[in-house]
């Protein structure tokens, strides 16, 4: 549990990746696609809550549900550059960015669940949640093993060096 919490939560936040590349490269490609959707959902005209969720937006109410697709997509936006600094600058911290991503992605479904919404059509995020939630899953476990393999290979590549 020790070797998992320093790999989570390292004593120095740097620029090192310790175990595989793989999800440094993932969460790559998980920012840039969270910088698109939190500009759609602030930018779009409707947030996305019509044209792309499939939301009703005829009655009261729907300049409201606009105006929290956009404040979502905002809360997406500093999300998402949280993300580009850990990969700019703090890469050590990538095992921790997989974990909030899956804690996010279960918060999401968990929401969706206790107050569900009517939708003329599925929204791509509920094909998406599935997506990140494996992918988040796969990421931060291969994080965390790969990470633990790199630590047992340097603490006995430092006990050849002491011997």
């Amino acid at each position: 549990m020790k070797n998992i919490l320093s790999i989570l939560l390292p004593g120095r936040a740097d620029n090192s990746i310790h175990g595989s590349k793989i999800p440094f490269y993932f969460l790559i490609l998980v920012a840039v696609i969270g910088i698109v959707r939190s500009c759609i959902h602030i930018f779009s005209t409707d947030g996305g809550a019509g044209s792309i969720a499939g939301m009703n937006l005829n009655g009261d109410g729907a300049g409201e549900i606009i105006f929290s697709f956009a404040l979502w997509g905002s809360a997406q936006l500093v999300y998402a550059l949280l993300q580009w600094v850990v990969i700019l600058r703090y890469r050590s911290l990538v095992p921790l960015m997989w974990g909030i991503q899956l804690l996010e992605i279960l918060g999401r479904m968990l929401v969706g669940w206790i107050k569900p919404v009517t939708f003329s059509h599925t929204p791509p995020g509920v094909y998406g949640n599935y997506i990140y939630l494996v992918l988040s899953f796969l990421m931060l476990s291969l994080s965390l093993w790969s990470g633990m393999r790199s630590m047992k290979k340097e603490q006995i590549n430092s006990k050849d060096v002491i011997a």
